[in-house]
């Protein structure tokens, strides 16, 4: 029985850092990274950075396949905190997608936006944020 467990350990680290290593690439790929480091002027702890960025997918791929349980009260503050996490990796993302792919600049100069980019882009942002929470609260 406990060899089945070790072969299961197994398999979840090694598709954990199959995981790790697609996400990594695909962030690096996008320059997130550094990009994050040189808006928050922390270029030193890039290494930093790209390090908890694997060990996340890593960890992140041992609890899909070993779930954690954990007491009620816990959870109900820890959900908060995981879904505004959640929703920052989410928004991150998406805008990386969309500064790779040029995407605000091709539609504010297809609606001719003379003002106001900053305002929409805090708008798209705010409301991606309520949405999440509304998401998560209705959960919780």
């Amino acid at each position: 029985m406990w060899i089945k467990d070790v072969m299961l350990a197994i398999l979840g680290f090694s598709a954990g850092i199959t995981a790790a290593g697609g996400l990594f690439s695909f962030i690096i790929g996008l320059g997130v990274v550094s990009d994050f480091a040189d808006r928050t002027h922390t270029g030193e702890h890039v290494m930093l950075y790209e390090d908890t960025i694997a060990v996340g997918g890593s960890i992140g791929a041992v609890i899909s396949i070993y779930p954690i349980t954990m007491p009620q009260e816990l959870v109900k503050y820890l959900i908060p905190v995981v879904g505004l996490f959640s929703g920052i990796f989410v928004g991150c993302w998406a805008m990386a997608l969309t500064e790779m792919l040029d995407l605000f600049p091709i539609f504010i100069r297809r609606i001719r936006m003379v003002r106001g980019t900053a305002a929409v882009i805090i708008g798209i942002a705010l409301g991606k944020g309520l949405g999440d929470l509304l998401f998560f609260w209705k959960r919780w």
